[in-house]
C-alpha cells in the first residue's frame, strides 16, 4: 500500500466527524454541510464541485449534492463511491448535544456519527489520501456525497441517475453505510444486499347511513379492516439470502362524520420485497386480498405519487459472495482487522437499492458498527470508522493505484 495509508489516523477520522456532526443537515436542508464537504475536498486537492437539482412536483425541492471524478491516465476499473450527508430530523430523548459529539469509551456520540457522517469522512479521507499518493493511477472513481437519502424518495442520488452523472456502466459500487450496525452483525462486515419495497394505499367506497341503522349503509372502514385482515394472510416470496419479505400498515383513516356510517376509509402498506419481486407483484397480492375479502363496497389499489415514476419503489439487490471485488474488499477489511469480515444483508432500504437495484452496478455496503440510529443518542464505535477508511484506501489503492 502507499505511504498515505499509515497516515490515516483515528484522530483524522474523529476530527471530520465531529466537523460534519456540528453542521445541521437534516434531510431537506443540507446547503450548509455541502459548503463545508466542498471546501474540505478542494482544500486536498480533490476535484469537487456542486450538482444542483430542482425536483417540482411533489416538495419543489431545490437539492445539492457534492460529486467529484478522479480520472486515471490509463484503463482500469470504474468505482462509484456514495455516501449521505443528510440526516433523519432531530428526534425526542436525547441526553447529549446531538450537534456536540462526546466521547465514552470508543464509542462517539452525536446525530449522524452512525448514519452516515463517519462514512462520509471516510470517502472523503480515502480520497484526500489517493490523491496525494497517486498521481499515475488507472481507471476511473466517481464520488458522490448526496442529500436526502433520508428522506421518501433518496432525491440526491436519483438526481445523479437522471442528470447521467452515475453511470450503469460502472464496474462497482461502494455505499459507506454503517454495514456492521445494519445488520447488527460484528465489525467488519460487507453488505452484500438489501430488501427493496414500494408503498401504496387501497382505498375504500362505502355508503353512507345514520349511526342508528348501520345496516342501511357500508361501513367503508369495517370493509378496509376486512382487506387489512386478508392482505396480512398472504404468502410472501422469500430469498435465500434476504429471507422473507414482510408487510405493515403504517397509517388508517376514515370516517369523522357525526353518527353517520362512514362511506369512505384508506390505509397504506409499506411492503418490503426481496429479488425478483415488483409493483406489480404487490398490485396482485391486494387485489387478491380485496377479492377475498368479499366486501360490499368498491376497493382500489394506488401506489403514491412520486416525482418520477423510477422512483416511486426501491428494487431489492443482491451481489454474489464471489464477486472479485467482494474478495479483494474482505482482503483489505482482513488486512486492516485481523478478521474476515462477515457477509450480511440488509433488511430495509437506502441508496443502495438504487445503485444495485435500479443501476444494476455490483454494490458493496461497507461502513463502521455503531448503534441508536435514527434515534436519541446515536453513535459510532470510532474505530471501526477508522479501520473502514483504512480499508476503502486500501481497496482504492490495490484496483487503481498500483501499475499493472
Amino acid at each position: 500500500m502507499g505511504k498515505e495509508y499509515e497516515k490515516i489516523s483515528k484522530e483524522s477520522v474523529g476530527n471530520l466527524v465531529s466537523k460534519l456532526v456540528s453542521i445541521p443537515s437534516s434531510y431537506f436542508n443540507e446547503e450548509a454541510i455541502m459548503e463545508y464537504a466542498l471546501g474540505w475536498l478542494q482544500d486536498h486537492k480533490v476535484p469537487a464541485e456542486f450538482h444542483r437539482f430542482h425536483e417540482k412536483k411533489i416538495y419543489d425541492y431545490h437539492g445539492i449534492n457534492v460529486v467529484g471524478t478522479l480520472q486515471g491516465n490509463r484503463k482500469g476499473p470504474h468505482i462509484l463511491l456514495n455516501g449521505h450527508l443528510d440526516t433523519v430530523k432531530l428526534c425526542e430523548g436525547w441526553t447529549r448535544d446531538p450537534y456536540k459529539t462526546s466521547m465514552e469509551g470508543d464509542r462517539m456520540y452525536g446525530l449522524g456519527t452512525c448514519d452516515m457522517k463517519s462514512g462520509c469522512a471516510s470517502i472523503m479521507l480515502a480520497l484526500a489520501a489517493f490523491v496525494k499518493d497517486y498521481e499515475d493511477f488507472a481507471g476511473r472513481i466517481d464520488y458522490s456525497l448526496v442529500c436526502d437519502e433520508e428522506g421518501p424518495f433518496g432525491l440526491g442520488t436519483d438526481a445523479l441517475i437522471l442528470d447521467g452523472i452515475m453511470s450503469p456502466q460502472a464496474d462497482v459500487a461502494v455505499i459507506a453505510e454503517p454495514s456492521s450496525a445494519f445488520a447488527d452483525v460484528p465489525f467488519p462486515s460487507i453488505c452484500l444486499g438489501a430488501r427493496g419495497g414500494w408503498n401504496y394505499k387501497i382505498s375504500v367506497e362505502g355508503k353512507s347511513a345514520h349511526g342508528a341503522q348501520p345496516e342501511l349503509g357500508i361501513n367503508a372502514i369495517s370493509e378496509a379492516a376486512k382487506i387489512l385482515l386478508e392482505l396480512e394472510k398472504t404468502s410472501l416470496p422469500s430469498h435465500e439470502k434476504l429471507g422473507s419479505g414482510s408487510l405493515c400498515c403504517i397509517d388508517f383513516q376514515g370516517g369523522g362524520a357525526a353518527l353517520s356510517v362512514p362511506d369512505a376509509a384508506h390505509f397504506s402498506i409499506f411492503r418490503h420485497v426481496v429479488v425478483g419481486v415488483s409493483k406489480e407483484t404487490l398490485r396482485q397480492e391486494a387485489e387478491e386480498a380485496i377479492k377475498r375479502a368479499n366486501i360490499r363496497g368498491k376497493a382500489t389499489v394506488s401506489f403514491r405519487d412520486a416525482p418520477h415514476p423510477d422512483c416511486d419503489g426501491f428494487p431489492a439487490c443482491v451481489v454474489p459472495e464471489d464477486n472479485p471485488h467482494v474478495r479483494l474488499m474482505g482482503e483489505k477489511l482482513e488486512e486492516v482487522t485481523g478478521k474476515k469480515p462477515v457477509h450480511s444483508y440488509f433488511a430495509s432500504v437506502g441508496d443502495f437499492c438504487y445503485t444495485g437495484g435500479r443501476l444494476k452496478v455490483p454494490t458493496l455496503v461497507v461502513g463502521a458498527k455503531g448503534g441508536n440510529y435514527h434515534g436519541a443518542d446515536e453513535y459510532v464505535e470510532l474505530s471501526t470508522a477508522f479501520q473502514g477508511t483504512q480499508a476503502l484506501y486500501g481497496f482504492l489503492a490495490s484496483l487503481c493505484g498500483e501499475k499493472a
